[in-house]
């Protein structure tokens, strides 16, 4: 079985405890504020004493560097702040436009299998961007949900393709934190800071970019119904 398509619907929904918490943040939050909220929830979501948590919010204009992030991927570092994610994965830019949804969630009570984790998320986007009938797809060789751009020359001898949302995580004693982001209206210039993910063949796109008239609080409505699918009921 190809563990990252063959994705069961309901994977991963939790067989006891209350429903997870679903938080949209109004404004732009601080990346040194919402590190601290993660991490100070995360812990509560251990000790028992909160629950899981998905919380959608938009940073001001940031880039965000992983465990794996490679200095020479950062090809601007004066443009915008630069901070240490503690996540996996490389560089990323977040910025107002695009969707950023941390998720909190128990693995322990859930399923302890990072990679299958790691396929839910790619899933909840796929069924998200699906509602706007956007065809999201997922690449052995690459984390994150793609859209493939027949509109773009041709890349290595390939159809060219476009990074449309990604996925960095961290767990800690099976607590997720960190997450997804899927870029709806964000100003695309502003990757070009970066070589987002390490990836340089590809391009990066959002929704309204694919020609799709939408709104945050479409992006979060379609989110909120993909994600019960994937993983169980929300409050």
């Amino acid at each position: 079985m190809n563990i990252r398509q063959d994705i069961v619907t309901t994977f991963w929904p939790r067989e006891e405890g209350l429903p997870v918490e679903w938080r949209i943040e109004p404004g732009l939050v601080a990346y040194p504020d919402a590190l601290a909220a993660m991490e100070a929830r995360a812990e509560a979501i251990r000790a028992g004493t909160a629950p899981e948590m998905v919380w959608l919010l938009e940073h001001p204009p940031l880039y965000t560097a992983g465990t794996s992030a490679r200095i020479e991927d950062l090809v601007q570092p004066d443009r915008f702040p630069v901070h240490a994610a503690g996540r996996g994965g490389e560089y990323t830019y977040h910025g107002p436009g695009q969707r950023v949804a941390y998720v909190m969630l128990d693995l322990k009570r859930r399923r302890e299998d990072v990679r299958l984790f790691v396929a839910s998320l790619e899933e909840w986007i796929i069924r998200t961007l699906a509602r706007f009938n956007v065809k999201g797809e997922r690449r052995e060789d690459r984390v994150g949900v793609w859209v493939v751009r027949p509109d773009k020359p041709p890349v290595l001898g390939h159809a060219a393709e476009d990074k449309v949302a990604a996925i960095g995580i961290r767990l800690r004693k099976w607590v997720s934190f960190h997450g997804i982001s899927m870029n709806v209206e964000p100003n695309l210039d502003h990757f070009g800071g970066i070589v987002p993910c390490g990836i340089s063949e590809y391009g990066v796109t959002s929704l309204v970019d694919l020609g799709v008239p939408v709104t945050m609080a479409d992006v979060d409505v379609a989110l909120k119904a993909a994600f019960e699918e994937v993983f169980g009921p929300l409050s």
